[in-house]
């Protein structure tokens, strides 16, 4: 028989995803996969069910409901400082998963390269490869995880097609500030670069501090597709409703390769999620206030237990450094906390394309209840793996 395709021959599973099973396996606190335990919005599951006996169980408009893309227009103009065209700017994905994918392939053609910075959402390596480009990978250094801006220019200098950009970001909680975004800016500029944003996280920044959208640059509208997702901003991960931003140019594209990837989004749950949509400000106040005591909750947790760790300035998750185990493998060592200790959490190594093994990732998106428990079983991580010599 003919050989598969060549794309996807050193793909694994996503190392997230099976990092939940390995959870599940042992009976472990699952802090590797990153979803809340606790219910999205009355209000949205009110709506929900409402609609589910109303007459929403077929083909919305193929990029989104009518009245879901004027919802959210309406949210993203107040928020962007521009007004979005509900008809010509917005495309409705399954997820933000969906929306990277879209946009990567409405952009690159095979041979491309694009600029991803590591450490990396795993999906953002996978996307490029499936659109037949080649990934430049440029480094946040830690501790605050920071680029450097020669590192950053040389990788320009190759003429990539495109740059993703996620902010806040995920696995190491970098807020970049608008000077750096705006040194990526005038990089994108002088070397005709597009870019995907990756804002999922867009209402969970801590104080001091702040969110800035790439396309609110001076010259950015017109080369940016901003991809978001309801996910974490409503804790409905498995509803998978996202969006992309973009010119009218560049979003006609979106729309036809959207409508043969997945055809459309799960209408009843475009219907359902509206009243989030039209939340005020202080639903977001509120949101950002729980996380905060929620990071705050964790992280003095972990530092009574003495564990080293950052401090994410957005998201919800933290990177703990491990390098006092002694494992040659960070993956063995979420294997055998989830086992021995009984909390999940996902190898850093898969985040990295440097060959970084001593950082694991924790998010801390669950009730305080859940996370004192975590805390509590990792009290004993030192007696229950005991360093390697």
């Amino acid at each position: 028989m003919q050989p598969l395709s060549t794309r996807t021959e050193h793909f694994t599973d996503s190392v997230i995803r099976r990092m939940t099973r390995v959870s599940a396996k042992y009976g472990a606190i699952n802090l590797s996969q990153g979803y809340p335990d606790f219910n999205p919005p009355s209000a949205i599951l009110d709506h929900l069910a409402e609609v589910s006996h109303e007459n929403f169980h077929q083909y919305s408009i193929t990029w989104g409901a009518q009245n879901f893309r004027e919802a959210l227009a309406e949210k993203q103009s107040r928020l962007m400082g521009r007004q979005i065209d509900p008809n010509t700017e917005i495309v409705t994905t399954c997820g933000s998963t969906e929306a990277m994918m879209a946009a990567m392939m409405t952009v690159a053609n095979p041979g491309d390269k694009v600029i991803v910075f590591s450490p990396f959402y795993e999906n953002y390596g996978a996307d490029t490869i499936l659109s037949g480009a080649e990934p430049i990978y440029v480094p946040l250094h830690p501790p605050l995880f920071n680029f450097n801006v020669v590192e950053l220019e040389a990788a320009f200098r190759q003429h990539p097609k495109a740059l993703i950009l996620c902010n806040p970001s995920n696995p190491c909680g970098k807020v970049f500030t608008r000077a750096e975004l705006e040194l990526i800016a005038d990089m994108a500029e002088k070397y005709d670069t597009y870019v995907i944003t990756d804002e999922v996280y867009e209402h969970i920044v801590y104080a001091p501090y702040q969110h800035t959208y790439f396309a609110t640059l001076p010259g950015m509208w017109q080369r940016t597709i901003s991809c978001s997702s309801l996910s974490k901003t409503y804790s409905i991960t498995s509803w998978r409703l996202g969006y992309t931003i973009a010119p009218p140019e560049i979003t006609d594209r979106i729309k036809k390769v959207h409508d043969f990837l997945t055809v459309g989004a799960a209408a009843p749950l475009q219907e359902a999620v509206i009243p989030g949509l039209r939340f005020g400000q202080e639903y977001y106040n509120d949101l950002l206030a729980t996380y905060t005591r929620k990071r705050d909750l964790f992280v003095e947790g972990l530092d009574a237990i003495g564990l080293q760790h950052t401090v994410p300035q957005g998201a919800y998750y933290i990177l703990m450094d491990i390098s006092e185990f002694g494992f040659d493998s960070d993956l063995e060592f979420c294997e055998v906390l989830a086992r021995d200790v009984g909390v999940g959490a996902v190898p850093g190594s898969s985040f990295f394309r440097e060959p970084v093994n001593h950082l694991i990732r924790f998010h801390f998106a669950k009730r305080d209840e859940t996370l004192c428990a975590a805390l509590n079983r990792l009290e004993t991580i030192r007696k229950k793996i005991p360093a390697r010599k």
